[in-house]
């Protein structure tokens, strides 16, 4: 896949044929530990049922991006992916007004973004506006485990450095300072519609995620909250979300 130079990384890349290439272009935010593999075909099925094209990225650290070369990241790593990287990224392929559709802390860095620059809607899948115990825990439980439970040799499958990979996501989220960590102050100032959806059942948080964000976006705000389904609803519940998703992205064409 191409790379391209983004807030001075090489991140790799690839774009997904829409029926019409005047619609909005759609642009995925992966999850903290995720990549454009890991999306599997549900950005193709997003792109086929709308008719949009597709951008999916590997941000710095993950994927085939370039592999982190600082000891840890800071704990505003998702600010900076909104407004830093995303930016760069954006206006080096030429792309304006996107509609954004992420994933955990994709979703968070998707968040940001609408609340800082243009963009025609926002589709959340499990977002995080602000810190909970329950998620630290869940956090806690995994790191303890990486070394042990496979998850090292699954993320080698999608990540160059899969070690670096997990450690950039959970030293950062395990950091003491980042239990002052909020972007609830982003919220009022996005306008545009806004999908979240979360599952009944996430490990990674809770639905007053969900609830903030309808309190507080300005703009319409829809919220899909499904039964029998994890972190990853795209995953867990797929005809569900893409239903959903795709749904929301034709009204906005």
């Amino acid at each position: 896949m191409p790379h391209i130079a983004a807030a001075g990384h090489s991140l790799e890349y690839a774009w997904i044929d829409g029926a019409d290439a005047a619609l909005p272009t759609l642009v995925f935010l992966h999850e903290g530990l995720g990549s454009i593999r890991q999306w599997r075909d549900f950005p193709a099925r997003v792109a086929k049922a709308t008719g949009c094209r597709a951008l999916v990225y590997d941000r710095y650290g993950y994927g085939n991006s370039d592999v982190l070369q600082e000891t840890r990241v800071s704990v505003r790593f998702m600010h900076d992916g909104a407004l830093k990287e995303l930016p760069s990224l954006l206006t080096a392929l030429q792309i304006e007004n996107p509609i954004l559709v992420g994933h955990s802390d994709g979703a968070s860095i998707a968040l940001i973004y609408a609340g800082s620059f243009p963009v025609r809607g926002a589709a959340v899948m499990a977002p995080h506006v602000f810190i909970e115990e329950f998620n630290l825990r869940s956090i806690r439980k995994i790191t303890a485990e990486f070394e042990t439970s496979g998850l090292k040799a699954g993320l080698g499958k999608y990540h160059r450095d899969p070690a670096k990979t997990f450690h950039l996501w959970s030293d950062a989220w395990l950091d003491p300072e980042f239990r002052e960590w909020n972007i609830e102050q982003y919220l009022p100032r996005i306008k545009c519609p806004v999908l979240a959806i979360q599952g009944e059942d996430d490990e990674y948080g809770t639905m007053a995620q969900l609830d903030a964000i309808r309190r507080q976006v300005s703009g319409p705000c829809e919220l899909l909250k499904l039964p029998d389904c994890g972190h990853s609803p795209h995953k867990d519940q797929p005809e569900r979300v893409l239903e959903a998703v795709a749904k929301f992205v034709r009204a906005l064409r």
